[in-house]
């Protein structure tokens, strides 16, 4: 974690040949902004049927629920994101 306050945090989060768990899906309680500082992804979304290429500089909201998972991210020196998590509004 790089910085938190009330009801948000900023992470560095670094990916190697990642990928998410066959048939599994993030669904998180929280509001997710990234962006890629390094490297590339491809990241899928339970409602769309393409999945999406992310490059350095790309930025992307997730909102809080919505089913997405991880395809692939650079092998060495890895993928770098930088990422922002905040409750969904009504949250506890």
């Amino acid at each position: 974690m790089l910085q938190q306050g009330p009801g948000w945090r900023l992470e560095r989060i670094h990916s190697c040949q990642a990928c998410s768990p066959e048939g599994f899906w993030y669904d998180q309680s929280e509001h997710e902004w990234v962006t890629l500082l390094q490297g590339s992804a491809l990241l899928q979304f339970a409602d769309e049927a393409s999945p999406r290429p992310l490059s350095r500089g790309d930025g992307l909201l997730i909102p809080a629920h919505r089913r997405h998972r991880l395809l692939a991210t650079d092998p060495a020196p890895g993928t770098v994101w930088l990422a922002l998590f905040w409750p969904a509004a009504g949250a506890s």
